[in-house]
């Protein structure tokens, strides 16, 4: 559970601050409405105190056990008992799915006892967990989540394996131009002292490399210290909001990044909505896994609409950060009746969609990274061919 310090409004207009125990915002919003409260602002007092957040593999895994089993007519007790015995899973799982079977054994819900692993397990899951218990479902919801995080594992994984080339290319450059610089033209040292002037170009590369073979730790330093205020500036929340506001308008980068977050809003849209959770409740559970604050934020004024009235084709339309694509096929559901199959639909579509982007972008990357070793290389092999090639046209013009 989170303690929320939240501030709303009676029936009367009398503003009300106090403290509030829920396991997340919905959560949090639903006891607000109870106590015939209107939510003005809510902030989390403590962070939960638990488990790291088990990868998307892990869940996708999981998930497909649970499904699978209770499937077959197992109850559940016995199924985590089986899942949390399996000698394949790492103890740190083992340990979870453990504590899971233990507060289920004594009584307490499964959606329950996965909230109380803390962040182990996302809200989302933890949400349609929670909606299975009601419909009567789970093997269905518990096989339907597996699907969902095993795309979403395959999608990082893809992400992660197209950026690998472009990796070990700057790393390359990183290491030749070291070298270059630390060894190769320190031997040209005595040759260019003997010369009388010599080319800017050629002046500059020696001065680097003399502070690159002289002060190479402190270009080590520089870096460390680079990486650490970045990442410190990064966990700073404006900065971070302006970062991922920035992501959305670079050139190419801007529109793969819109096609990944598209893609997995409408994938947990499709499989909230198709689990007969409200609209209103599927958007507050979703926004939180788009992975973007700027698009996030934004979806404060999506859910006052949408509660307001407002079509969701309509709000949607006007977030920045979504492709158009998604606004249109919601839109077609809303009229045609069918939302939860054209939300699975689009999602379908914008993965396939993202897999392309992303291989675009990686197909524009390696040519530009190979363009600027060159550029590096042809401008030290220049710098150093100019002043010996202007030596020997001198000596050639003497002799006469």
């Amino acid at each position: 559970m989170i303690n929320y310090r939240y501030k709303a409004k009676d029936v009367n207009g009398k503003t009300v601050i106090d403290t509030i125990s829920a396991q997340d915002e919905m959560d949090l919003h639903e006891k607000i409405k109870a106590n015939n409260l209107f939510l003005i602002s809510a902030k989390a007092k403590e962070e939960k105190q638990n488990s790291k957040r088990l990868k998307s593999n892990m869940i996708s895994e999981f998930s497909r056990n649970v499904g699978e089993l209770l499937g077959a007519g197992v109850t559940l007790v016995k199924a985590l008992r089986i899942i949390s015995e399996d000698e394949s899973i790492k103890p740190k799982e083992r340990e979870i799915y453990a504590a899971i079977l233990k507060l289920v054994r004594s009584g307490m819900a499964f959606s329950d006892a996965i909230s109380a692993q803390g962040d182990a397990f996302p809200p989302l899951f933890i949400n349609m967990i929670k909606s299975a218990e009601s419909s009567g479902n789970m093997d269905q919801i518990a096989l339907q989540m597996a699907e969902y995080y095993n795309k979403e594992y395959k999608l990082t994984q893809k992400i992660k394996s197209s950026m690998t080339y472009p990796k070990i290319l700057c790393v390359l450059i990183v290491v030749v131009v070291a070298i270059i610089m630390g060894y190769v033209i320190p031997q040209f040292q005595s040759l260019f002292s003997q010369m009388d002037t010599l080319p800017k170009s050629t002046t500059a590369l020696l001065n680097i490399s003399n502070f690159v073979k002289k002060k190479w730790y402190l270009i080590i330093l520089f870096a460390i210290i680079a990486y650490v205020v970045f990442k410190l500036l990064f966990s700073i929340p404006s900065v971070r909001y302006g970062k991922d506001k920035l992501e959305l308008k670079l050139p190419v980068i801007g529109k793969l990044r819109k096609v990944i977050y598209t893609a997995r809003f409408a994938r947990t849209m499709s499989s909230l909505y198709s689990a007969g959770i409200s609209i209103i409740n599927c958007l507050q559970i979703a926004k939180n896994t788009i992975g973007n604050r700027y698009i996030e934020k934004q979806f404060e004024q999506v859910i006052a609409e949408v509660r307001a009235g407002e079509m969701l084709s309509v709000s949607l339309d006007r977030v920045d950060g979504f492709t158009k694509k998604l606004s249109s096929s919601v839109m077609v559901g809303e009229e045609t009746g069918a939302l939860d199959s054209m939300l699975v639909s689009i999602a379908n579509q914008m993965e396939y969609d993202s897999e392309m982007a992303l291989n675009k972008l990686v197909s524009y990357l390696e040519p530009a990274m190979i363009v600027v070793m060159a550029v590096i290389v042809g401008f030290i092999i220049i710098s150093v061919i100019q002043p010996i090639y202007g030596s020997y046209q001198s000596m050639s013009t003497s002799y006469q």
